[in-house]
């Protein structure tokens, strides 16, 4: 399993006329998570759109529990709980400073060929680098 916690504060501009964060930004939430997490394990994304790889979200989903609000501090967790094959999986759990959670969600992402756009199974220098923590 790889695990990746994120700090991300919540801009003004992330709030909707409620003052709340507005649903659809947790989904960017999530993808710094991920892609920090990608970067963390050096594996990120633009290493893997030069050779020839993209990784599109295929399918979202998130459950809110409570509210985030301007300047909280939120603390977002990726987590891949399986090696991938043709797609990868996260789960993601947001919470705020004082560790209430706020939301939690998954997504699906396909690996596809960076020309065609179809899909293509894990590539091995990817599975290389996943492997160590799958063991």
């Amino acid at each position: 399993m790889i695990e990746h916690k994120s700090q991300i504060r919540v801009r003004y501009a992330d709030t909707d006329m409620m003052g709340v964060v507005y649903h659809a930004n947790y989904a960017i939430y999530f993808e710094v998570a991920r892609t920090e997490m990608f970067r963390e394990i050096d594996m990120p994304y633009a290493e893997m759109e030069k050779n020839g790889i993209r990784l599109p979200v295929v399918d979202l989903h998130c459950k809110y529990f409570r509210p985030a609000k301007y300047d909280d501090m939120l603390t977002v967790t990726a987590a891949m709980r399986e090696l991938p094959g043709v797609r990868v999986n996260f789960d993601y759990i947001v919470e705020n400073q004082e560790g209430e959670k706020l939301c939690e969600g998954d997504t699906t992402l396909v690996f596809t060929d960076i020309n065609t756009g179809r899909p293509v199974r894990m590539p091995q220098y990817v599975e290389k680098v996943l492997q160590k923590y799958f063991d």
